[in-house]
């Protein structure tokens, strides 16, 4: 078994493969960027060293830079969590050139897994049914309007090398195709370095299913059931569960069959995920995710079994723990993802400083999380910045115990998920099992999810505020709110506990208001200007996109009239509340 391990990641999946490290006896090794000096997981690791620069290009992407530092810190292996250099196969090669176990699988898998085509087309010659389309990227929008009329509307144009919603794009109609196809292509230049992609069939509405495997290199491979992802915003997850809702003994059975031949298709070895998408009785290969995955503590809730230990056991050559006939599936598990996200404004990133910060506790309750008091989430990296996972004997009791853990989870001033979760896991389309995207897309439905602005501060003429205080009264504590005279000590009111900091209503997705000027939601950089100035606009009409936390923000106009001034340029920065546009 290693001695040393380096954790090539940060944030909560550092942490959480850290944790399995230290309960195996292995010391681990932290990386990070200037702008993570001060994160948990650097307090976390044994020992941690500077990467460089808060760009991930010039620090976690940066691979000669991690193999010279395990070099450096005598670790025998490195274990890459999940995004950055996870599914990269050059990396992987590399640290088996340099002699440094690498804690996924081999090269050959990534590669094979890793080009969405080539996986297509090795499951359609091993038997897995895939979802009808190409399993060749199109040379051209011209080649892809040939492959979509053959396929039939509506397709899903998707990023040869993507994977996490990434490079994903939907044409309802042939005039729909040129910016769907173009869109897919520029993110996947974007995030995975290949602007290849290939047309399949849109399914309308379908469940995301997956199947959890463990593949050593004693031939051993098996599957730990399946996890339902349907829940999702821009194809990218928000909520999990294991088991699916809609899967039987049945099911389960022939999709984990159709899982463990995938892996063996590739001769694959340590931990993985096919994805597919169920439709009714159909269960149809969407792609294999060669890394464990972000959800994966659902299915460790309802297993039992430690995936990560077992990805590090695999690596270091030994056979998996469990057979399986071993494999038992108990209860129900739940997991959110806590994302710096504004729920309100269509999911906009929001990140921000922690001033306030307490974790859910009690039984059936997991924390994942890179956070704490005074951690600063930057606009540089991805919005989720901590999972809540929580298990009961059966899926409404777990359901009941996700919503008391998220009324106990307290964040601020950070804005994040918490109410949308609180929200759509009392609706009867999550009761029900749906997949939610009436809820999802429903500008109107998110609106409602703004939080209340605030009694006004009080002005230095004496002007009235708002103050929350603990009374007790006949032996019961009572939480009374005052409207009145500034607290003359200037201090917060004593009670059991300070009431959170809440965001102001921004007013529409561009925020300001309804006034003429357009401002900025969010930080980031104006990846691209659609408007002109002097032209007229109607409300809603796209004024630019903004990037941010790895997201595209489409900006629209929030109100009708003509733009007197734009006041953004294509690769500028931008912050929240910086002027976008005036309308007048």
């Amino acid at each position: 078994m290693f001695e040393k391990v380096l954790v090539a990641n940060r944030g909560e999946i550092a942490i959480r493969v850290m944790r399995a490290l230290e309960e195996m006896g292995i010391a681990s090794v932290g990386v990070y960027s200037e702008a993570d000096r001060e994160a948990p997981h650097v307090h976390e690791a044994d020992e941690a060293f500077l990467l460089g620069p808060a760009v991930p290009a010039e620090s976690y992407l940066k691979v000669e830079k991690i193999l010279e530092t395990a070099q450096r810190a005598g670790a025998a292996a490195i274990h890459p969590g999940y995004g950055f250099l996870a599914e990269n196969p050059r990396f992987a090669d590399a640290c088996e050139q340099a002699g440094i176990a690498f804690i996924g699988p081999p090269a050959s898998a990534i590669e094979a897994m890793g080009s969405k085509t080539r996986a297509r087309e090795i499951m359609k010659k091993a038997g897995v049914p895939i979802v009808p389309g190409a399993t060749e990227p199109s040379a051209d929008l011209a080649a892809a309007r040939e492959t979509a009329a053959e396929i039939g509307y509506p397709v899903a144009c998707k990023a040869a090398g993507g994977g996490g919603g990434k490079g994903f794009r939907v044409a309802q109609t042939e005039e729909e195709l040129a910016e769907a196809f173009e869109g897919a292509a520029r993110e996947g230049e974007k995030f995975f370095s290949d602007d290849r992609v290939y047309l399949e069939r849109y399914l309308d509405d379908p469940r995301h299913v997956e199947v959890q495997v463990l593949a050593d290199s004693h031939g051993n491979v098996i599957h730990l059931g399946e996890r339902d992802c349907s829940i999702q915003r821009r194809h990218q997850k928000l909520i999990e569960e294991a088991p699916g809702p809609h899967v039987d003994a049945e099911m389960r059975e022939r999709i984990g069959t159709i899982a463990t031949e995938a892996a063996r298709a590739v001769d694959y070895r340590s931990a993985g995920t096919v994805e597919g998408m169920q439709v009714g009785a159909e269960y149809f290969f969407l792609e294999m995710n060669t890394r464990v995955q972000v959800e994966h503590c659902v299915t460790e809730m309802v297993t039992g079994i430690d995936i990560v230990r077992e990805q590090v056991r695999i690596a270091a050559g030994e056979p998996l723990s469990i057979g399986q006939d071993e494999v038992e599936l108990r209860g129900h598990a739940i997991e959110c993802r806590i994302n710096a996200e504004a729920a309100h404004k269509n999911f906009a990133p929001a990140p921000g400083r922690i001033d306030h910060y307490i974790e859910p506790a009690g039984p059936g309750v997991r924390v994942d999380s890179g956070l704490r008091a005074g951690s600063e989430v930057t606009p540089l990296y991805d919005p989720m910045v901590a999972k809540l996972i929580t298990w009961d004997v059966d899926r409404e009791r777990a359901t009941a115990r996700m919503l008391r853990a998220l009324a106990e989870y307290e964040i601020a001033p950070l804005t994040t998920l918490i109410p949308f979760h609180r929200a759509i896991l009392t609706t009867e389309q999550w009761a029900n099992g749906e997949t939610c995207r009436d809820l999802t897309e429903d500008r109107k439905w998110l609106k409602s999810l703004a939080p209340d602005t605030p009694a006004p501060a009080a002005e230095e003429d004496g002007g009235s505020t708002e103050r929350v205080f603990a009374v007790e009264v006949d032996g019961r504590l009572h939480n009374v709110k005052v409207i009145g005279a500034p607290n003359p000590t200037g201090g917060v009111a004593a009670g059991r506990r300070r009431p959170p900091r809440r965001e102001r209503s921004g007013g529409g997705r561009g925020g300001g208001g309804r006034g003429p000027t357009l401002v900025s939601p969010l930080q980031g950089s104006v990846f691209k200007v659609v408007a002109e100035q002097g032209a007229d606009v109607e409300e809603g009409a796209l004024i630019c996109v903004i990037e941010a936390m790895k997201m595209e923000n489409e900006i629209t106009a929030h109100r009708a009239g003509k733009i007197t001034e734009l006041k953004v340029s294509e690769g500028a920065a931008i912050n929240a509340g910086d002027p976008i546009a005036t309308i007048e």
